[in-house]
């Protein structure tokens, strides 16, 4: 027994989950050596039975007792695996072939060659390699396929990703501060008068006369961020009525009703005047910006703060906790007679649009002619009465009331969400998905911004669209929800919460679309679904769709605007008799405390299809993200042993996540890029579907390159001095790229795996 060869197997085994076949037959032949030298079949080495390796197994004797257990062994070697060189690939096929090889024959009960039947039950590692789904494998079969994966080596050091080009455009957005003097701190607000809700007519020197300072706060229920932060601004004013300070609330957003800012208030406890100003009269008497926006003005309404709450919500991101109390520190630093240490920030919101309009453009461009047809195509899918989205974009005073924060996210291509980078100059999208904006739709849609927003005639609308009903895909023919309700909180982060739930479907069963609907979309940021073989099918064995991520069985996936899909005729999922179906779900409280129970519907195919949906999975579990560093690669990689057919991509990493690319490898070492995602944002997990599926010949290599900002200019990062691995939780990391696929020659079986 070779050092480099034990070596090379116990890396395979027990630092790289992706490789699950090489990894169950490094494994078994671990345990079959080990099994050898244990003379009297105890579980236990004595130093007399593992005197020929006692080199080895030096410092594997954890509890030094004398004995050497199985899990002592492994424990060893895997901790001599993450030191070693890069194992050998021919040490590994010519060992594990060996064992292989008198595995095999001891297995084969009938001898015809051929592992079936009752055999292949006792045969799990073998079922790893029945890549053909035809219930049995041949020794040649098993040697063939070793030989390919064991070709495809772990990444070598020179094998350097790609380099990358940051994007100045992050789909995050974190207060910045700003300089006071050039927004308004220092200069006397003008003496506005306005009606409250209940009516009541008011003077702002109304509320500065009362104290040394007084509190004007923005607020809009229509706008998430803005929402999220009600609950932080009531705790505020309960704190500025103990202290004798005035607190006020403006409402600058037009469509947002007086009943919904009551019901809105009432939810989050807040008491406090609210002034509705549709016209932005008092937002532009204070140069508002946002709807999150917060003030602070002194008894001679003077303006000495201007900008964010704090930092604990932004666009993109989230945290469980401010980490800076900008409005909290301002109003302190006024009572105490000083000047806040922080003027003036921004304050990420939906962006206000208060400025004078501009002269019309040249032609016929109104909302009614060709603007409600732009947003019906791209927009109003999620942003309508009903849909996911936090407010609607059907009307033109809808559109005309979010007009400011429809040209910031359009005009910096962050909505629609599509983060693919665009095709090369006269080329077509490869991808069916493709949500970003037509350039003539876009330069449209800003042109009529400017122009001043005209309504236009409304016989030239469009129909209205119709929209599905409780299912985008119709009735499913099952249904599969998880048990009981999951509270969600009002603030704060969450972490992911897993719900596993069994499934009696009377067989297996074939699954031709799908459609996960969560009863509170509203607070979920996105949802993963995992299919994995029934508990104690195979006792005391690995089972598909493991606890890691890396280990396969992803299934489906919901994000806002994505999540359902019915696969072309011909194509559909195995889904086992017995399996269980794993929900892995990420909430983002938004200010109100509610509860959530996700459920997907399930479409069955008739017939065992003509193409068998695959997914696999490149990961590095292995990943280590330096504190601080800003622009840190992790690479993956898997080989294609057999020609397929590459449908979709879905790449998967948490909040330090910044780039994401697939490339190919050919046999003739050709790199092409496959998918470029330069702004990743976690808040969008999405899948790129292609429109034609391209080809990856056998021999190939798919590699995944992820790259990482784990420094403090990263507003998302929960800790810049933590050096960041591999872990389930959003402040830990994944580099995980989803590949869905289909291998031409393959014809549709369920098969347990």
């Amino acid at each position: 027994m070779n050092r480099p060869a034990i070596l090379a197997l116990a890396t395979l085994a027990l630092t790289a989950p992706l490789h699950a076949q090489i990894a169950e037959v490094a494994t078994v032949y671990i345990e079959g050596q080990f099994t050898k030298f244990d003379a009297n079949g105890d579980g236990r080495l004595t130093a007399e039975e593992a005197k020929p390796i006692a080199e080895l197994l030096k410092g594997a004797d954890k509890d030094a007792d004398g004995l050497f257990t199985l899990p002592e062994v492994l424990a060893h070697f895997r901790g001599q695996a993450a030191r070693a060189q890069q194992p050998s690939a021919n040490a590994l096929a010519g060992l594990a072939g060996t064992e292989l090889a008198t595995r095999f024959k001891a297995l084969d009960k009938d001898g015809n060659g051929k592992i079936e039947g009752e055999e292949f039950a006792q045969a799990r590692w073998l079922k790893r390699l029945d890549a053909n789904g035809d219930g049995g494998v041949t020794l040649d079969e098993t040697k063939t396929l070793l030989a390919a994966l064991t070709n495809q080596e772990p990444m070598a050091a020179t094998d350097a990703p790609p380099q990358f080009q940051p994007d100045a455009s992050s789909p995050r957005e974190q207060a910045q501060q700003l300089k006071p003097a050039e927004h308004g701190i220092g200069a006397m607000l003008p003496d506005v008068a306005f009606a409250d809700l209940a009516g009541k007519q008011h003077r702002l020197s109304d509320f500065t006369a009362k104290g040394k300072a007084t509190v004007v706060a923005l607020v809009s229920p229509s706008c998430p961020v803005s929402k999220r932060y009600l609950p932080t601004l009531a705790a505020m004013e309960q704190q500025c009525r103990a202290q004798g300070t005035a607190f006020l609330l403006v409402a600058p957003t037009a469509t947002d009703t007086p009943e919904q800012l009551r019901a809105a208030l009432k939810a989050a406890g807040l008491t406090a005047p609210c002034v509705p100003d549709p016209s932005g009269t008092f937002a532009k008497t204070l140069g508002a910006l946002s709807t999150t926006d917060a003030f602070v003005v002194d008894a001679r309404r003077t303006l000495v703060y201007r900008g964010a709450i704090d930092d604990q919500y932004g666009l993109g991101y989230s945290l469980d906790a401010p980490r800076q109390r900008y409005l909290a520190d301002a109003l302190a630093a006024t009572l105490a007679g000083r000047t806040p240490a922080i003027a003036a920030t921004e304050a990420p919101g939906c962006l206000l649009d208060l400025a004078k309009a501009q002269p019309a453009p040249r032609g016929d461009l109104t909302f009614h002619n060709r603007i409600s047809r732009v947003l019906q195509a791209n927009c109003v899918e999620c942003h309508r009465a009903g849909g996911v989205a936090p407010f609607p974009l059907e009307t033109h005073e809808q559109v005309a009331a979010k007009s400011g924060m429809i040209r910031k996210m359009v005009d910096r291509g962050l909505m629609p969400p599509w983060f693919a980078a665009p095709p090369a100059k006269g080329a077509h999208t490869p991808w069916a998905n493709d949500r970003s904006l037509a350039a003539r739709d876009k330069a449209e849609l800003l042109a009529w911004l400017d122009a001043g927003k005209p309504a236009g005639d409304a016989k030239d609308a469009p129909l209205a669209r119709q929209w599905p009903g409780e299912w985008k895909i119709g009735t499913p023919d099952a249904v599969v929800q998880i048990p009981t309700a999951i509270a969600v909180k009002a603030t704060g982060v969450m972490p992911y919460q897993n719900v596993t739930v069994d499934t009696d479907f009377g067989g297996d069963k074939w699954v031709r679309g799908f459609e996960v609907q969560p009863t509170a979309r509203e607070v979920v940021h996105h949802v993963l679904i995992f299919v994995r073989e029934k508990e104690g099918a195979i006792p005391g064995k690995r089972r598909m769709g493991s606890e890691d991520e890396a280990s396969g069985g992803f299934f489906a996936a919901y994000v806002p605007g994505n999540n359902h899909i019915i696969y072309p005729d011909g194509y559909a999922k195995p889904l086992p008799a017995g399996a269980r179906i794993k929900f892995q779900i990420h909430y983002t409280p938004n200010g109100t405390a509610t509860s959530d129970q996700v459920k997907i519907g399930l479409l069955f195919a008739k017939e065992a299809p003509k193409h068998v949906v695959h997914v696999a999975g490149i990961a590095d579990v292995m990943l280590n993200i330096p504190a601080g560093a800003e622009n840190h690669p992790e690479t993956g990689a898997i080989p294609v042993p057999r020609e397929v057919k590459l449908l979709a991509f879905m790449p998967h990493m948490h909040v330090r996540g910044k780039a994401f690319r697939y490339e190919v490898v050919l046999p003739d070492g050709t790199t092409r890029t496959l998918l470029d995602v330069p702004r990743y944002d976690f808040n969008w997990q999405l899948g790129y579907r292609y429109a034609e599926p391209p080809t990856i010949p056998a021999g190939s290599k798919i590699r995944a390159t992820g790259w990482f900002d784990n420094s403090a200019n990263n507003p998302a990062n929960p800790d810049p001095n933590k050096t960041v691995r591999w872990g389930p939780q959003t402040y830990d990391e994944m580099m995980l790229g989803y590949v869905e696929y289909y291998i031409p020659s393959e014809s549709g079986k369920v098969s347990q795996r």
